[in-house]
Order: C-alpha cells, then sequence, then structure tokens
C-alpha cells in the first residue's frame, strides 16, 4: 500500500516534460528487450496520460480522464479513411503470389536480364522491385522471393551467401515503390498527402533498384564465382515470357495512373489493383484454399501494422501534452551546426537504432519527435524555401523518402534485420544449407548502396519531389 502511495505521489508531483524523458527512455528500453512496440507504447502512453491527467484534475478524476482518452484513440484511427488502404495494398501482394504471379516476373526476368554477370541476382533485383509495385510489404517479398528465386541461383552454382543477400536486399524496395504500407504510415502520422508521398517513392525506388542491380553486377565481375550469367535465351522466348509478367505490370497502372491523374484516391486505386489482381488469380485457376491463405496473411500482417499504430499514438498524444517534441525542435534549431550536418546526425541516429528495433516500429516511435524538428531546421514560410532548400510541404514528402529508406537500412543490418531472418527461415524449410549468418554476410554489401542511394536522393531532391509536383 505503501508503495502505491509513493507511486501516486511521483505521478502527481513530478514535472511532465521531465517525466516524459524518463519514460521515452523506458520505452526504449522496453522494446529492445522484446516488449512488443504496440503494447510497450500504449502503455508508456497510458501511464505518461495519467501522470498529466492527475495533475490537472486529482488523482481519481485523472486516471478515469486518462482512460477514457486512451480508449477512444484507436477507435477514432480505425475509422480514419486513409488506414483502410493499407490491407488493400498488403492484399495485392499476397493475391499475386498465390496466384502464382511472381513466379512468372521472375522467369521474365530471367530470360530477358539473366545475361549479365551476376545475372539471376540482377533479374532478382528488378523482379523484386516489379513486385513491389503491386506488394505494400517488404517482409512478404522477401519471403516470396526467397521460394523462387533461391533455389534457381543456387541450382546455377552461385555463392549461397550472394543469394540470400540480394533476396533480402531486394525485398527493402517494397518499402519505396508504391503502394507502400510504411509511407502510407508515415504519411498518417504526419498527417501529410497519402497520394503525394506514394507518387514520390516511385523514382527513387527506381533507382535504389539500378543501384542494386549496379553493385550486383560489379561484385559478380570482380568475382565471377559469386555469380555466373545465365544466357541461352532465344528472342522467342525472352518475348513468350512477357505475357506472364503483363498483370502485374497492369496493376503498376491502374494504381500510379489513377492516383497521379484524380482518377480515384489511394484508397479506391488500392481496392481496385486488388480486385483486378483477383480477377487475374481467378482467371489462372486460384482455388479457394489458395484465397483463403491470401486473406489470412493479409489479414495477420493487417493487424499487427494496426496494433502498432493504436498503442503508438496512445504514446504520441502523451508527448503532445508534454511539449516534448516541441522541446527537441527547439534544440535542434538552436544549435551551431548546418541544416545538413544535423540532418546528418538524425541519419546517424536511425542507423543506430534500426540495429534494434523493426522498421515501422522504428518510425512510428521517432517520427513524432524528429519529424517537427526538421520542419524547424527547415523554418520555411508559406511558398518560399526555407533552409533546406525547399518548402515544409516538399519537405515534407523528401524527408519521408530519405526516412523509409534509412528504414530499410534496418531490414538488413544485425541483430534485428527482419529480412534477413525471414529468407533464413524459408531456406531452412526449404532444406538449403544456409543460415541466418549467412544472409547477414551476403546483404552487408547492399548497406553501402543503401547509403549511396540516401546520399543520391539527399544531393538531388528533384528526384523525389518530381512526380508529386506535376500530380498539382
Amino acid at each position: 500500500m505503501d508503495r502505491f502511495v509513493d507511486m501516486k505521489a511521483l505521478l502527481v508531483d513530478v514535472s511532465i516534460f521531465e517525466l516524459s524523458l524518463w519514460l521515452s527512455g523506458l520505452l526504449l528500453v522496453l522494446v529492445l528487450i522484446g516488449v512488443r512496440v504496440a503494447f510497450a507504447a500504449a502503455f508508456i502512453g497510458f501511464i505518461g496520460l495519467c501522470a498529466f491527467f492527475m495533475q490537472k484534475q486529482g488523482f481519481d478524476r485523472g486516471l478515469v480522464t486518462a482512460a477514457k482518452l486512451t480508449g477512444q484513440i484507436p477507435h477514432s484511427k480505425a475509422t480514419s479513411y486513409a488506414l483502410s488502404l493499407i490491407p488493400t495494398f498488403i492484399l495485392i501482394g499476397y493475391l499475386a503470389y498465390y496466384a502464382g504471379l511472381t513466379r512468372y516476373l521472375f522467369e521474365a526476368a530471367k530470360r530477358w536480364i539473366g545475361w549479365t554477370p551476376g545475372g539471376l541476382g540482377v533479374a532478382t533485383v528488378f523482379a523484386t522491385a516489379g513486385f513491389a509495385a503491386v506488394s505494400g510489404a517488404s517482409v512478404a517479398t522477401s519471403a516470396v522471393f526467397a521460394r523462387i528465386a533461391i533455389p534457381e541461383m543456387l541450382r546455377e552454382g552461385y555463392d549461397k551467401r550472394f543469394a540470400a543477400g540480394v533476396v533480402a536486399a531486394g525485398g527493402t524496395l517494397a518499402s519505396l515503390i508504391p503502394p507502400s504500407a510504411i509511407l502510407v504510415i508515415y504519411a498518417i502520422i504526419v498527417e501529410q498527402s497519402v497520394g503525394k508521398l506514394l507518387l514520390a517513392g516511385f523514382l527513387p525506388g527506381l533507382v535504389s533498384a539500378l543501384i542494386y542491380a549496379g553493385l550486383v553486377i560489379g561484385l559478380a565481375r570482380l568475382r565471377p564465382s559469386l555469380g555466373p550469367a545465365v544466357g541461352g535465351f532465344t528472342w522467342g522466348q525472352r518475348f513468350a515470357a512477357l505475357p506472364g509478367a503483363l498483370p502485374i505490370l497492369l496493376v503498376v497502372f491502374i494504381i500510379v495512373y489513377s492516383i497521379y491523374f484524380g482518377w480515384a484516391t489511394p484508397t479506391e486505386a488500392g481496392a481496385l489493383g486488388a480486385g483486378v489482381v483477383l480477377a487475374m488469380a481467378v482467371w489462372q485457376g486460384m482455388r479457394w484454399r489458395q484465397l483463403h491463405g491470401a486473406l489470412m496473411e493479409a489479414a495477420k500482417l493487417t493487424v499487427m501494422i494496426f496494433a502498432m499504430i493504436w498503442g503508438v499514438l496512445i504514446y504520441v498524444r502523451f508527448l503532445g501534452f508534454a511539449k516534448l517534441p516541441e522541446a527537441f525542435a527547439d534544440f535542434i534549431t538552436g544549435l551551431d551546426m548546418g541544416p545538413y550536418q544535423i540532418l546528418l546526425m538524425i541519419l546517424m541516429a536511425y542507423v543506430v537504432l534500426g540495429m534494434f528495433m523493426d522498421a515501422i516500429g522504428m518510425l512510428i516511435l521517432t517520427l513524432p519527435i524528429t519529424f517537427p524538428a526538421v520542419m524547424a531546421l527547415n523554418g520555411a514560410v508559406g511558398d518560399a524555401p526555407g533552409a533546406l532548400g525547399m518548402t515544409n510541404e516538399e519537405a515534407a514528402i523528401w524527408f519521408g523518402i530519405i526516412v523509409v529508406k534509412m528504414a530499410e537500412l534496418c531490414l538488413i543490418t544485425p541483430p534485428i534485420g527482419l529480412n534477413c531472418f525471414v529468407v533464413a527461415g524459408v531456406a531452412q524449410d526449404a532444406k538449403m544449407d544456409i543460415s541466418v549468418e549467412d544472409v547477414f554476410r551476403g546483404a552487408s554489401p547492399f548497406f553501402v548502396a543503401d547509403v549511396a542511394t540516401v546520399a543520391v536522393l539527399i544531393a538531388f531532391p528533384g528526384i523525389v519531389l518530381w512526380l508529386p509536383g506535376l500530380m498539382g
């Protein structure tokens, strides 16, 4: 009983800002020791809200108010129209996989690009980029191509680490190329246009794929034993492989074209894309068991993402009351450093966090603090460019692409790199002699490629802003 009284006194008497610092540190500790982000964030947010309202309304009334607000946040966000497109984007990818469309895509890429050094690796990169354009989940993309591409590369004598690393890194392209679930989450958290952010990810995703392909070719030239070229396909065989890949290309065209010209909202475009893929899958012989599998996988991933968003938004509401984001923004703008130096410090922090947290969890935990800081750093007024050479709306879109690309790093970096664990798990299920360590070693060169991509996007922000600018 005495301990309860002491805790009550602590919550009522301590400074809310000071408490927010301690609770944020505790949240990081909880996540690092393995507590799910959704539960850890919701718990910390609830404790913080209790402390805030207890100071305003007293212990009993404050506790009731905090409990009511905590219960209202998930409901209010669950009814958000923007969130409804996440399950449709995820469903598109799983329908395409269960319908066998991904195998056609890989086969077409192999026949057209296999003649290059490391040809099957290059084909895997572009096939994952194509599948990423109909799948909003990096993990799903890696899992799909671990089943398709790795056995093919091993049969052709590819180094097992190299083959696994290409698949793990190629899966990260789904984070950038629309439809991207993580870009939608970013747009919701920072309250920016979902349509513009999805379009903004298209060209950077293509640039990232080209840099990956260049890295694969370069490594295969330096060490031909990593991945020999695969030739012997006639022009007739190459053109014969195209019809099987056309359904995915058609869905990409429908989604991007309808959003770009404003014929459909992103949610409507996602639903239309899912309907087109379902019709094509049924036409190609999809059975009820496959459809059931696609629906269940999409539902599981959707529930996980929604739970994370709900939990973190409770924590974000507490941060708003504690004014921690504003204090961090003031601290950032008060540093005696150039804007790009400060931006580099923020990105380096993401590299470190990415070693211990998953991509979505890292973004939704940090964006409430880092996004206001970057906007304050830019400091644009109206339509005039700020310190970063952009308006605040442009800076918000540009920073979204940069930070999502940084989040991709945590998918292939130890010890948490989720894509690497997924690829290793699929390989072990298929009796391939590939360990988690092999996957991490194979994916390590792609860390350099991702850093190069981020550098290109920082140096040439027009790559990010061109398509959203045309959208108007």
